[in-house]
């Protein structure tokens, strides 16, 4: 397949406990995953790009578009900010809310569980994670890849219609379009959410 040539997934992972940051980069990384990790939802921000201020709103600036985080994952409970709270600012970002965001916990708890879903997770945890967790961030971050995708092709498009020159574009246009068809076509039947 495809995916294999291309660029290593990178995973922004968040938990104030060293020992499980520690734990989930060893997961990441025996599962082929670039990993980055913090401490804190504010220093994740702070990764990302986006700042938040008490006294103003969340404002991006233009390092934030060197990172290329594919996923972010989450500790549910830090000091500071939660894991619930980090979720609501990167989806409330529009350069950021379609990178897929998975919360873990240790606690088992229904209603924190739809409620992080509700606001946009795509997964969610129970702690300990274990390896077989791993296998169920890849088509999360081949939906968001999908999106990245579909955007740069748009933009390609919108860019051979102003240069009519370029005669192979209708046929990589094409062949773009099939691709994407048969990828959206596989990841509609492997993405499902989780409801614990």
């Amino acid at each position: 397949m495809a995916v294999a040539t291309e660029a290593q997934f990178h995973v922004l992972a968040v938990d104030d406990s060293l020992p499980d940051r520690k734990l989930i980069e060893r997961l990441l990384k025996t599962s082929s995953f670039q990993v980055t990790t913090v401490d804190s939802g504010s220093k994740a921000l702070e990764f990302l790009g986006l700042h938040d201020h008490e006294d103003s709103p969340i404002s991006v600036h233009a390092d934030q578009l060197d990172v290329a985080v594919n996923l972010i994952i989450t500790d549910y409970c830090m000091p500071g900010m939660t894991g619930y709270e980090l979720l609501k600012k990167i989806k409330e970002s529009s350069n950021l809310r379609d990178i897929p965001v998975v919360i873990m916990s240790s606690e088992n708890i229904p209603s924190r569980i739809n409620r992080c879903l509700e606001e946009g997770a795509d997964e969610f945890f129970l702690k300990p994670v274990r390896l077989s967790d791993m296998s169920k961030l890849k088509p999360h971050i081949l939906k968001s890849r999908c999106k990245e995708h579909y955007q740069q092709e748009e933009h390609l498009q919108s860019n051979n219609s102003m240069n009519p020159t370029n005669e192979n574009s209708s046929s990589i246009s094409s062949s773009c379009h099939k691709r994407k068809a048969v990828d959206g076509e596989i990841l509609l039947h492997t993405i499902r959410p989780r409801h614990c």
